[in-house]
C-alpha cells in the first residue's frame, strides 16, 4: 500500500489508475536477476529498493516495515578504497540532470564528500525500476519526484552501515559516533574514511528504520551544484550510445520505405555488396509492418555508402498516403461533429451571452529532433544477449528484445547509455528501435556473421521515420460578459491518440478519449466547458513529445483567456489572479514571482515591444512566464523571458534553471517559421535541420529564472517549462498587432 499522503492527481493519469487498482502488471515478467555483488577489491556496494519511496515525510522513514530482498545491499552505492563514492542512477540521463541530482540526494544522507562523488547509469536489473510505478521508466518529469525519498533512504542506510562497521572495529557504542565529509568520527580522535570501512560495512545488516536529516541541515541538497557530466560533455570526452565500440563490431544502416508501412517491391543490392567494407545486405522487418533493407559494414560511412548504392522499389499500394492540407480539412470537419465528451455543461448561455469569441487552432506534427539520432548495439551470445542503448524504459525494451531473439527476459542485459536528448522518442510502447536492432542482429547471425551489431539511424532516418507529436486542431466557441465572466465554453479537439496500442490504452483511453490529449484543458480555471474529442486513425506514427498534451492545450487556454482579458479591457495578470480565487496558491506564487522580477507594469519597455503573460501547471509543477517581444520586419522576436517556477524543493537550483531555459527554447522553436512536420503523398517533407526549424543562438532571448522557495517534496521540472512559453510569446504579439495568434508556428502574414 502507498502512503496516505499520496495525491494520485499529481501522477500521470494512466498510472493513477494503475496504482489505485494495484495493477502494476506492466512490471511482471521483467528480469529479476540477482543484484550485483562486488568483491572487496571493488569496495562496498550498498543499495535498497524501497516499496514506500513516495512517502515524503521524515516520519514515514521511521515507520517499521519489512525489507524485501531488493531492499538489501546491492546495486546503488559503490565506495572505493580511496573513498570515492559511485552512485548508480536508476534512470536514463539525456540532458535533464538526474546524473547529478540523484547522487546529490544520496550523498546528502550519506554525509559523503561531494568532491569524491561520481555517477553511473544502470541496467534493466529490477533494482533500477521506478519505486512508484514498478517499471523501468524515465518519463513524465518523475525521476526526482518519485526517487527523492528512495535515494535519501539509500544514503541513510549506507551511512548507518558504515557507522556500524566503525563501532565494531573500535568496540564503541554507535551512538557515540558521527559522520562528516566521507569520514566516521568518534571520541578521542578516532577517525576512519569511508573507503577504509567499505568491506566491513558490506557485512553489516541493512537497517529497516533510518532517521533522515532535517532539511535545515542539508548542505548538498538545495545548493546550486555543477553537473557531474558537465566537463566530459563540454570537452567532447563523454561517450553516448552512438559512440559505443565493441570488439569486432559491425554497423548497420537501414533503407526505409518513404511511406509508413510500405514494403519492398523489388531489390537490386549488387552495387551495394561491391562497396568496400560492406559485409552483407539483408531484408529485415521494420516497425508497423513495414519492410526495409539493412546494409551491414565495417563502419557507419561504409554502410551509408552501401545504402546509397541500393536500387529499391517500394510497394505503397496498400498503405494510406497522408496529405497535410487534406488532413487539416478533415480535422476541421470532424470538429463540428458530435463526439465523446470529456467535460459537459449547459452551453445554452452561448446564445444570449453579451460577448462572443470563436477560434480555431492548428498545431502541426512535430519531430523530437534530438541531437543524438537513435541507435542500439546488440551482442548475441550463447544463451543470452547484451544491449547498449539510451533507453527510457530499460525493462520493457529488454523484454521486447528478448521476444525478438527468442530468449527469456532474464537472459537479456540492457546497459543504459548516456543519450544526447530524447524528449519522449526513446520511450516507445513498441520499443521500435530495440526491436529493429534485434531483428537485424538476428539476421546478421543467421547470415553467418558472428559480431556485435550497432544499428544507427541517420538524422534523415530519425526525422522521416517517425514517431511525432500528433497534429491537433482545436475549435472553441465562448460566451462571456463585460466583466470577463465566462458563461459557456464549447470546445472540440481533434488529433490522434498517443496511447492507442500502448500498454496504457486499456486504463487511460476512456469513453474513446485519450486523456493525455486533454490534460491542461480548463484547469485551474473554473470554466463552464463542454469538451468533445475525436481521435482519427491516420497512417502517421505518433508518440508523446516533451510535455505531451500540454504542448497544445496550454497554448489554447492561455491565449484565449488573454483574448478575453483584452476584449474586456482587463490586465491579463489581474484577470488570471481573479480566476484563481483563493485556490491554486502555487499558480499565484509562480505568477507573482515572475511579475515582480520582470518589472511588469512598473518598468518602461522599449517602443515597439509588448509584455506577454502565461502560466501553466504540468507534471505537478507550475511555471509562469512574463516575456517581452516585438515584431521586426514582419517576424516575431522574443527579447526577454522572466520565469517564476514552483517545483517545491529544488534539489539542484542550477539544474532547475537549465531545464526551464532548455524547455523554453524548445517552446520557442514551436513558434518559429519552418517548425512543422508536413506530409505530401504520404511522404514526410522535412529531413534535417536545414528544412526543420529549431531555435538557434540568434533566436534565444535573455533569461531570468526565479524559483519559489519551498521545503515541500520536489515535483517535476524536465517538461513544465515548455508549455507556457509559446502562449506568453503569442500574447505579446497579439498586443502588438491587435490580432490573436491561432496557429503554431506563428504566421503573421
Amino acid at each position: 500500500m502507498l502512503s496516505n499522503t499520496l495525491d494520485y492527481r499529481d501522477l500521470p493519469r494512466a498510472l493513477q489508475h494503475m496504482l489505485e487498482r494495484g495493477q502494476s502488471k506492466v512490471a511482471r515478467g521483467l528480469p529479476r536477476r540477482s543484484f550485483l555483488k562486488l568483491t572487496g577489491a571493488l569496495g562496498l556496494t550498498i543499495g535498497v529498493f524501497p516499496q514506500l519511496a513516495l512517502a515524503q515525510s521524515t516520519d514515514a522513514a521511521e515507520t517499521a516495515r519489512n525489507l524485501e530482498p531488493t531492499d538489501k545491499p546491492a546495486a546503488f552505492v559503490q565506495i572505493a578504497p580511496n573513498g570515492e563514492v559511485t552512485v548508480t542512477v536508476n534512470r536514463l540521463e539525456f540532458g535533464q540532470g538526474v546524473h547529478t541530482a540523484l547522487p546529490m540526494i544520496l550523498a546528502e544522507e550519506l554525509d559523503a564528500d561531494w568532491t569524491l562523488v561520481r555517477g553511473r547509469l544502470g541496467t534493466n536489473d529490477a533494482a533500477y525500476a521506478d519505486p512508484v510505478f514498478g517499471i523501468h521508466i524515465t518519463s513524465g518529469s518523475s525521476t526526482i519526484k518519485n526517487s527523492f525519498m528512495q535515494y535519501r533512504e539509500l544514503g541513510a542506510r549506507a551511512r548507518a552501515m558504515l557507522l556500524g562497521a566503525a563501532a565494531a572495529r573500535w568496540n564503541m557504542n554507535v551512538s557515540t559516533l558521527h559522520t562528516e565529509g566521507g569520514m566516521v568520527l568518534g571520541p578521542d580522535g578516532h577517525k576512519l574514511g569511508y573507503g577504509d570501512l567499505a568491506d566491513a560495512a558490506m557485512e553489516q545488516p541493512v537497517p529497516s528504520l533510518v532517521k533522515l536529516k532535517d532539511p535545515k541541515d542539508f548542505h548538498i541538497i538545495g545548493r546550486p551544484t555543477g553537473r557531474l557530466d558537465a566537463r566530459p560533455k563540454t570537452t567532447g570526452q563523454q561517450d553516448f550510445g552512438i559512440d559505443l565500440q565493441r570488439p569486432g563490431q559491425v554497423t548497420a544502416v537501414v533503407a526505409r520505405p518513404p511511406v509508413f508501412g510500405a514494403r519492398i517491391a523489388s531489390l537490386d543490392d549488387s552495387a551495394s555488396r561491391n562497396v568496400k567494407g560492406v559485409k552483407t545486405v539483408l531484408r529485415v522487418a521494420l516497425d508497423r509492418g513495414a519492410e526495409g533493407v539493412a546494409v551491414i559494414a565495417d563502419g557507419y560511412w561504409q554502410a551509408s555508402q552501401g545504402r546509397n548504392a541500393l536500387k529499391v522499389e517500394w510497394d505503397t499500394s496498400t498503405v494510406e498516403k497522408v496529405d497535410s492540407d487534406q488532413q487539416v480539412s478533415l480535422y476541421r470537419e470532424m470538429a463540428t461533429r458530435p463526439g465523446p465528451c470529456q467535460f459537459d455543461c449547459d452551453i445554452a448561455p452561448l446564445e444570449t451571452a453579451p460577448l462572443h469569441l470563436e477560434a480555431e487552432f492548428v498545431f502541426p506534427y512535430l519531430a523530437h529532433a534530438a541531437m543524438e539520432p537513435l541507435n542500439c548495439t546488440v551482442a548475441l551470445a550463447e544463451g543470452g544477449a547484451e544491449l547498449w542503448v539510451g533507453s527510457q524504459s530499460a525493462g520493457l525494451d529488454a523484454g521486447a528484445g528478448a521476444g525478438v531473439l527468442g530468449l527469456k527476459p532474464e537472459q537479456v542485459v540492457l546497459h543504459v547509455q548516456m543519450a544526447g536528448g530524447g524528449f519522449g522518442r526513446r520511450l516507445s510502447s513498441t520499443s521500435d528501435t530495440v526491436v529493429e536492432a534485434c531483428e537485424i542482429a538476428k539476421a546478421v547471425r543467421a547470415a553467418g556473421l558472428n559480431a556485435p551489431v550497432r544499428t544507427i539511424w541517420s538524422r534523415e532516418d530519425d526525422m522521416r521515420g517517425g514517431y511525432y507529436r500528433p497534429m491537433h486542431l482545436h475549435r472553441a466557441r465562448i460566451g462571456f460578459d463585460e466583466e470577463g465572466n465566462v458563461l459557456a465554453w464549447d470546445h472540440s479537439i481533434v488529433g490522434q491518440s498517443v496511447l492507442a496500442g500502448s500498454v496504457f490504452e486499456q486504463l487511460e483511453v476512456k469513453n474513446g478519449i485519450d486523456l493525455t490529449a486533454t490534460e491542461g484543458m480548463r484547469n485551474p480555471y473554473p470554466l463552464p466547458m463542454r469538451l468533445t474529442v475525436h481521435h482519427p486513425k491516420i497512417n502517421v506514427p505518433v508518440l508523446w513529445w516533451r510535455s505531451v498534451g500540454s504542448t497544445h492545450t496550454a497554448f489554447v487556454m492561455e491565449t484565449l483567456l488573454d483574448e478575453i482579458a483584452r476584449t474586456t479591457d482587463q490586465d491579463p495578470v489581474a484577470y488570471r489572479m481573479r480566476l484563481f480565487g483563493d485556490q491554486h496558491t502555487r499558480h499565484r506564487d509562480a505568477l507573482r514571482l515572475a511579475v515582480d522580477k520582470s518589472g511588469y507594469g512598473k518598468t518602461q519597455i522599449p517602443v515597439g515591444q509588448a509584455w506577454g503573460v502565461a502560466v501553466h501547471k504540468s507534471f505537478s509543477s507550475v511555471v509562469a512566464y512574463v516575456v517581452e517581444a516585438s515584431v521586426t520586419k514582419g517576424e516575431p522576436v522574443l527579447h526577454r523571458v522572466t520565469a517564476g517556477v514552483h517545483c517545491n524543493l529544488a534539489v539542484n537550483p542550477r539544474t532547475v534553471e537549465a531545464q526551464v531555459q532548455g524547455a523554453a527554447v524548445m517552446g520557442l522553436s514551436m513558434c518559429l517559421a519552418g517548425s512543422a512536420i508536413t506530409l505530401k503523398d504520404g511522404v514526410v517533407e522535412q529531413s534535417n535541420f536545414s528544412d526543420y526549424t529549431v531555435a538557434r543562438l540568434t533566436d534565444v532571448p535573455e533569461f531570468n529564472i526565479h524559483i519559489v522557495p519551498s521545503a515541500e517534496p520536489p515535483t517535476g521540472i524536465g517538461e513544465p517549462g515548455l508549455p507556457p512559453l509559446a502562449p506568453a510569446f503569442a500574447n505579446a504579439i497579439a498586443r502588438l498587432t491587435g490580432m490573436p495568434v491561432r496557429q503554431l508556428p506563428f504566421n503573421l502574414k
